[in-house]
């Protein structure tokens, strides 16, 4: 399994993961219960890597990921990810180390917290290609 975070500065979880450029990637395919988990890989997107304006047109560096976590996202980008064969998990958690060990672990996460960027997401998603 694969489980990308979006992050702010690689070192919180970041909101609006349609706009995110840098991204923390776990890859736990040889991941087991009780040992530490791996490092994770840097991915810093181009700008026209960003998942908004991505056309799905050439492999992405996130492609073959099967979770996305980050503190808020639109609706467009929900649907764009689930096409793509990824579930978007929201929380208010901020530490990226403490969202996979939750997600691991079977935990629930944190609610996300109040974003007004999300709500104008929602609103620009009504007239979204995805």
């Amino acid at each position: 399994m694969k489980i990308a975070i979006a992050t702010r500065d690689f070192s919180t979880v970041s909101g609006h993961a349609g706009q995110a450029r840098q991204w923390l990637l776990y890859d736990l395919s040889e991941h087991r219960a009780g040992r530490l988990l791996p490092a994770p890989r840097r991915v810093e997107l181009d700008k026209d890597e960003v998942l908004h304006v991505f056309a799905d047109d050439r492999p992405h560096p996130l492609d073959g990921i099967d979770i996305a976590v980050a503190a808020s996202a639109g609706d467009g980008f929900v649907r764009h990810m689930k096409q793509r064969g990824c579930e978007v998990l929201l929380t208010g958690e901020s530490d990226p180390a403490l969202a996979i060990t939750r997600i691991l672990a079977g935990e629930a996460l944190p609610d996300p917290r109040f974003d007004i960027t999300t709500t104008l997401c929602k609103l620009r998603d009504l007239f979204s290609r995805h």
